[in-house]
């Protein structure tokens, strides 16, 4: 089985949502039940991954027989021959998620739970840091008097984030921003404090709907967004190396940018995707 790492980088908010909520937050986005890491489903990816292959279905929206689309993504159309797709889709995780700095504006957060993740999905061997929750591996240029203010938080420098962490990461999307910006910016956080950050500086965006000058009844509501310049990524695998060249030909013919949850309409999920066939 071949293996290739799918990364989006997500270039405005992005609402992957769990339905109604019983919270403040009406409308939540999924999360990892016991880390509380917003995640975007496999099942989402599948189906944002095969309508790519939107031209190559007739009218009624059926994929032609030797569509590609089939072979990676199955055929469910016809019940008495219907079969699973090669490509098999693991869910999307998070890596690296943006919080407000006191210098250079913002910090790209990851902690040594998301990097062991990333280094067993690569099969890399990594030196991960032990650190406590008053601590953070940043660049100096992120420092104020040996401390980095994340919001209300300060943290206290103990050393430039290590090379072979900056390594991995760094050639895991090819966005511009991130490819320019991440070594002055990733910081490695504890688990506790990445956690905290995950799922409390998510953006809260309030909604209405407006019926003759005035909220119509029931219609104001909030939804909760993952912010932009968050770093996702979701293991591939497939039986042979050539279908991950199909998948990589058609997100080259889409500027390799991909629309993920709802609001499309609005602006909402707009990601930079990159697919590494050389991380198995």
């Amino acid at each position: 089985m071949q293996q290739a790492i799918l990364t989006l980088f997500t270039q405005s908010p992005l609402h992957v949502g769990a339905g109604a909520s019983v919270g403040i937050v009406d409308l939540t986005v999924t999360r990892e039940r016991h880390s509380g890491y917003p995640l975007i489903p496999g099942s989402s990816l599948k189906g944002v991954l095969a309508d790519l292959w939107s031209n190559d279905c007739d009218q009624q929206g059926k994929r032609c027989s030797d569509s590609d689309a089939e072979l990676l993504f199955g055929k469910d159309n016809d019940p008495k021959n219907a079969r699973a797709g090669k490509l098999l889709i693991g869910e999307g995780k998070l890596l690296a998620f943006p919080v407000r700095s006191a210098k250079k504006a913002f910090a790209w957060i990851t902690c040594p739970l998301a990097l062991a993740r990333l280094a067993r999905d690569r099969r890399l061997s990594l030196d991960l840091p032990d650190l406590s929750e008053e601590q953070i591996l940043a660049p100096e240029s992120l420092a104020l008097d040996g401390n980095v203010v994340l919001e209300e938080y300060y943290l206290q420098r103990t050393d430039a984030v290590a090379e072979p962490i900056l390594a991995a990461c760094r050639d895991l999307s090819q966005d511009s921003l991130w490819q320019q910006e991440m070594p002055g910016h990733l910081a490695v956080v504890a688990n506790e404090i990445f956690a905290y950050f995950v799922q409390n500086a998510c953006e809260i965006a309030q909604h209405i709907k407006i019926d003759s000058g005035t909220v119509k009844n029931g219609a104001l509501f909030n939804q909760e967004n993952v912010p932009s310049e968050c770093l996702f990524y979701s293991v591939l695998h497939a039986p042979q190396a050539d279908l991950f060249a199909k998948l990589s030909t058609k997100l080259q013919e889409n500027d390799c940018v991909l629309q993920i949850g709802a609001d499309a309409t609005t602006g909402l999920g707009w990601c930079t995707a990159s697919l590494n066939q050389n991380n198995a």
